[in-house]
């Protein structure tokens, strides 16, 4: 007997093998609580360094999602310093993994974290350059270059973020915070994409790509403008799409795409993207995770018309609906077999 459900699946192999300390985080600038970033201030009174940095802040498949920027007690100064329109480099964790890539956002906010526009992004190849030939956890790109808008506020208590949507695996979003300073800003506000908030509690799910690197894309394309300020953040039409709010339990709002930089305040920035080549990478490992694997030989699966986002169990694996169509079984390892009770799936052990 099949279990079907939608928001919720079979937990990665790489959940069980203990891989979901190894996902990824950033160190420079360096973002809050972090045991590993570079140029770090002092953790606040009463907080502890976060252990768990390389992790998402939300999981579709563990039912849980965390505060955006995860801590909202920022550092009690800037972890790093930096003028509008300066090129930046930021770093990324060496211990980690890239779940075949996916999409990643580099954002401001002015409002403590509540809000976020766009200011950079690296679309479909994050962290693996371009298409890879197979699924990989290899990682080929631990930084990226890129100049900040010239007509950003200035302010000493903005908070920069990055935030990944992963390509393959558990259907999970990141996020990581840095309490930075903006010096010699030509505007007092900035326009641009609202960043894009999916796999998250009260969100859409964008389901694994299988390598289909335009799955989900409607959501970035798609995003509404936002003005940020120290004074405060407006909601405006931008590309026509339909933004996200603001998440319950989390000071941080929906969000989008960047934008290059312009001086006049209040026009709307096209975002900063780079272009990486659709040829599959030669490089590509692997994955060790639980994205699509051989067919699990104890099931031929349903192959019939489904909604895109809902996983199945079937026989001792799962199916992913991608497209409206059922995918084929995944295995969920040695050992391994999908269950499912009250409308949850996961691979575990008998």
């Amino acid at each position: 007997m099949k279990s079907t459900i939608s928001f919720s699946a079979a937990a990665c192999v790489a959940t069980l093998a203990g891989l979901a300390s190894a996902h990824n985080s950033i160190i420079y600038p360096c973002p809050r609580y972090s045991p590993v970033g570079l140029q770090c201030p002092a953790v606040p009174a009463g907080q502890t360094a976060n252990g768990d940095i390389n992790s998402p802040i939300s999981s579709v498949q563990l039912g849980y999602s965390q505060p955006l920027c995860r801590f909202t007690t920022p550092y009690a100064t800037p972890s790093a310093t930096w003028t509008a329109g300066q090129s930046v480099t930021i770093k990324f964790n060496p211990n980690a993994v890239s779940h075949s890539g996916g999409n990643c956002e580099f954002s401001m906010s002015y409002d403590g974290g509540k809000t976020f526009a766009v200011i950079h992004r690296e679309l479909r190849y994050c962290f693996v350059g371009s298409k890879p030939a197979s699924l990989t956890n290899a990682v080929s790109v631990s930084s990226y270059t890129f100049n900040l808008p010239a007509d950003l506020p200035s302010s000493d208590k903005a908070v920069f973020a990055w935030s990944w949507v992963n390509a393959s695996g558990n259907r999970e979003f990141y996020m990581n915070c840095a309490d930075v300073a903006i010096k010699g800003g030509s505007s007092k506000s900035y326009t641009g994409p609202q960043m894009v908030i999916a796999n998250y509690q009260g969100y859409p799910t964008i389901p694994e790509f299988n390598l289909n690197y335009e799955t989900g894309m409607e959501h970035y394309t798609n995003a509404k403008n936002i003005t940020v300020s120290p004074s405060g953040s407006t909601t405006g039409g931008g590309n026509g799409g339909s933004g996200n709010s603001a998440p319950p339990a989390s000071s941080a709002p929906p969000s989008r795409t960047p934008p290059a930089s312009s001086a006049t305040p209040g026009v709307p920035h096209k975002p900063q993207e780079s272009v990486a080549s659709s040829a599959p990478a030669s490089s590509a490992s692997n994955v060790a995770s639980a994205s699509p694997s051989s067919a699990d030989s104890s099931a031929s699966g349903n192959t019939g018309e489904c909604t895109s986002g809902l996983m199945q169990c079937s026989g001792k694996g799962y199916q992913i609906c991608n497209g409206g169509v059922w995918s084929p079984v995944y295995s969920c390892g040695v050992g391994a077999s999908c269950k499912g009770t009250d409308g949850h799936i996961y691979c575990g052990w008998p």
